[in-house]
């Protein structure tokens, strides 16, 4: 069964700045909670880029947690970028996509389709939420004071 979930933040960049920071896979590994992600493939970017993040306790060694598979199915510079996930346990889609708001703002917009039992979605979905929201804000304040990132 198909659930979504989706959250939006203002990020205090540019549009081209935010997906620069965004499209960096590894550098995700920042500012998302617990995890750490990777490039798999020989290409970086665009449609056919494979990304593997691990999200749980001692993610750099992938130790006690979930590894989810993507591989880029739309690239759309600097709007949108939309994954399929392929690994064994999280099955579905993302989707994020930037607005401009002004020359020094834009809108980042996050969403997930997760492919699960509806009972079992609704089990995890307040700390999914919860964990990516964290996260985002994470971005944004990275965004906003990057010389503070190793605080």
């Amino acid at each position: 069964m198909e659930n979504s979930l989706s959250i939006s933040i203002k990020l205090p960049v540019s549009i081209q700045r935010a997906w620069q920071s965004i499209q960096e896979w590894e550098s995700q590994s920042d500012w998302m909670l617990a995890t750490q992600v990777w490039v798999t493939s020989d290409i970086r970017e665009g449609v056919g880029t494979e990304i593997e993040a691990f999200t749980g306790l001692f993610p750099k060694a992938k130790k006690i947690g979930i590894l989810d598979l993507m591989r880029v199915t739309k690239w759309n510079p600097p709007y949108s970028c939309e994954v399929i996930h392929t690994g064994k346990v999280i099955k579905g889609s993302g989707l994020f996509r930037l607005e401009k708001v002004s020359e020094e703002e834009t809108l980042f917009h996050w969403s997930e389709i997760v492919i699960a039992p509806r009972v079992l979605f609704y089990l995890i979905a307040p700390g999914l939420y919860i964990g990516v929201r964290i996260s985002l804000m994470r971005l944004a304040r990275a965004l906003a004071y990057p010389d503070r990132s190793g605080e």
